[in-house]
């Protein structure tokens, strides 16, 4: 590989590496980070260890029941929501990174931070009107 290209490979974006909006990417992906982390561990135990008979049990029917308990289904909603939305726009950040750091042409980048942006929308758009539009038919 000629040495420009490696040079041109490592050098960031200079224009945006220090901006608020990227520290604020910075601190929310630790921040969002260590929650996912202790929610999903969280929902693994629980998943595994605390729903009777663990994963092999798990069915529609396991998730209508915990989403339409009178007493806790808004938290299961909630934390399911929580869980979606902190996983989308995690991942989505840190893919947005990796664009940053890949992607060279800038109207490259920018068609594929949108492309990304409006995929992260729609999960999270979709995932949100499933969680709160669900009704269980058993």
């Amino acid at each position: 590989m000629p040495r420009e290209n490696s040079a041109r490979r490592s050098a960031p974006h200079p224009t945006h590496r220090h901006s608020p909006f990227e520290r604020s990417a910075w601190l929310f992906m630790r921040l969002s980070g260590a929650v996912l982390l202790v929610m999903a561990l969280y929902h693994l135990m629980y998943m595994h260890f605390i729903v009777p008979g663990g994963v092999t049990a798990l069915d529609y029917a396991v998730i209508a029941a915990r989403w339409t308990d009178p007493t806790w289904g808004v938290y299961w909603r909630t934390f399911d929501l929580l869980l979606l939305i902190l996983g989308v726009t995690h991942s989505a950040n840190g893919l947005r990174n990796v664009l940053d750091d890949y992607v060279y042409h800038s109207g490259g980048r920018r068609v594929a931070k949108l492309t990304l942006f409006l995929v992260a929308i729609f999960l999270a758009a979709a995932g949100t009107i499933i969680i709160f539009s669900f009704r269980s038919t058993a």
